[in-house]
């Protein structure tokens, strides 16, 4: 609606646009159909009209052909419209063109004030061409003389009857024209909204399926080939013993037999995790957002078993072996001399390693390896035949660090010593544990490989820097890593000690 009183209305959905301002063809056939009708009553009006006050009848016919085809023009100017019906009121013309005129007027957007002025004056008009033309046709019947009063009421009770309908059924129609638009535009906006909530909604559901995709591989990545890796340096360490000590070899085959059985384990616990009826939707969603802690716990418990385990085999079995590794297995054995086994530090001890204490705290309600396990890892790692240094700096702030801070750090150090295993044979290495004012620092760094060193061929995919780092930073920490200048390699991390502190 303009205006002017231009009607604007939109035409039903699927709908064929009209022409000019037509919302439908149907509504231009209507409006030209009336618009004809109109014009042809118009035109006998005007004759009539042109006979009447004596004045030639094309006067008539010209008149009416000017207002009549007024009428197609009802839904763009319905203001102009009434005007003109208002204009030719004295003349007795027009009345189809008046009251569709009224009707087009109450249907508009036009102000309210606007319609009651102009139906004001349409009723004015016809009230005063009633009075008159009843007046006269009375005067013109001898033996009828009614009052005034008779003649005004007649004339009121026209104009109203001619104005009033009109006007009231345009505005109720008006009113329920804009109360289902009103309704339709809500609807339509409801359902955006809707399908912008689905698609966030599906956009959420795949990021959250991402990401437990990728937390699920890095947790599989860290034990799984850290246990696998192990067992390739087993496995090549048998091979370099074979022929001299079959016996030693045996126990060695022995050993990497438990080491795969362990791995087969640790994966079917985490897949009987995810397949866990658990995952139903009865589930509330605080054991739903702890699925990957447990199946660290799981993994965890599988690593334990296994490194203790390893650690006894080792000590009978490594002591000879050729090469690197078997000079790594000595000392490793060595190492380990006095050193109980963690099953018997549940309530927390101190480990000596290097001449250096180690505080040490078992990981609240066996959610994942903590910091207490490291001493276990750097274990394995020396049955494997790595030279591998552990030493700690400062204490352990008091009540401990959050089980995922320790947890990360024990990732770290995993997966920086499988690397060693897998680019640097023979290479030594050291793990340095920093505890420092408000976070704890972890470095792993690892010299060139030894020239008479065996490289066992493990594979690499490139992930277990990528997945270190995802981890110190979704902690909000800091991870660093990359070559030596003495031809070795070098991983570092810093973590708050306080989660999102």
């Amino acid at each position: 609606m303009t205006a002017t009183g231009a009607i604007e209305a939109t035409g039903a959905r699927d709908a064929p646009a009209g022409p000019w301002w037509w919302p439908r063809r149907r509504s231009a056939v209507l409006d030209v159909s009336l618009a004809v009708v109109s014009t042809l009553e118009t035109v006998f009006e005007g004759m009539d009209f042109a006979g009447d006050s004596g004045l030639p009848l094309w006067t008539g016919l010209l008149l009416g052909l000017v207002v009549g085809p007024v009428l197609v023009l009802r839904r763009r100017w319905p203001v102009a419209v009434v005007l003109v019906s208002i204009a030719v009121t004295p003349t007795q013309m027009g009345a189809l063109l008046s009251i569709v005129g009224l009707y087009s007027l109450a249907v508009s957007d036009v102000p309210r004030r606007v319609i009651g002025l102009l139906a004001g004056m349409s009723v004015i008009g016809t009230l005063v061409s009633s009075f008159f033309s009843l007046r006269q046709d009375l005067l013109n019947e001898p033996g009828f003389r009614p009052p005034t009063w008779f003649m005004l009421v007649m004339a009121v009770a026209v104009g109203l009857i001619v104005t009033a309908p009109p006007v009231l059924w345009g505005l109720y129609v008006g009113a329920r024209r804009r109360l289902v638009e009103s309704l339709r535009e809500r609807a339509d906006g409801l359902e955006r909204e809707l399908s912008l909530l689905a698609d966030r909604a599906e956009e959420r559901a795949e990021w959250a399926r991402n990401e437990e995709r990728t937390r699920i591989a890095r947790e599989m990545h860290d034990v799984v080939a850290h246990r696998v890796s192990l067992m390739v340096v087993h496995a090549a360490a048998l091979q370099a013993v074979a022929l001299k000590d079959p016996e030693k070899a045996s126990r060695n085959a022995a050993l990497v037999g438990d080491m795969g059985r362990q791995a087969l384990t640790e994966l079917r616990e985490m897949l009987g995790v995810l397949r866990s009826g658990e995952g139903a939707s009865g589930r509330s969603s605080a054991s739903a957002s702890g699925e990957p802690e447990r199946l660290v716990a799981v993994a965890s418990k599988a690593t334990a078993t296994t490194a203790a385990e390893a650690e006894e085999e080792a000590t009978g079995t490594d002591a000879g072996a050729a090469g690197p590794a078997e000079s790594g297995a000595a000392r490793g054995a060595g190492a380990r001399s006095g050193v109980s086994s963690r099953s018997a530090q549940a309530g927390g001890g101190d480990r000596v390693r290097g001449g250096a204490a180690v505080a040490t705290a078992e990981p609240e309600g066996g959610e994942g390896p903590s910091l207490a396990e490291l001493g276990d890892l750097v274990g394995q790692s020396r049955a494997a035949g790595m030279a591998v240094e552990l030493s700690v700096d400062g204490a352990a702030a008091e009540g401990g660090y959050p089980p995922g801070v320790e947890q990360t750090v024990y990732r770290v150090v995993q997966e920086a010593l499988t690397n060693v295993h897998k680019h640097a044979p023979g290479a030594r290495a050291r793990v340095r544990l920093a505890h420092r004012e408000g976070e704890v620092a972890v470095q792993v760094e690892n010299g060139p490989s030894a020239g008479g060193a065996v490289d066992v061929g493990l594979p690499s995919g490139g992930n277990g820097l990528v997945g270190m780092r995802e981890r110190v930073t979704g902690l909000g920490g800091v991870f660093v890593s990359g070559p030596t200048e003495a031809g070795g390699f070098r991983v570092s991390a810093v973590l708050p000690g306080r989660q999102g502190g």
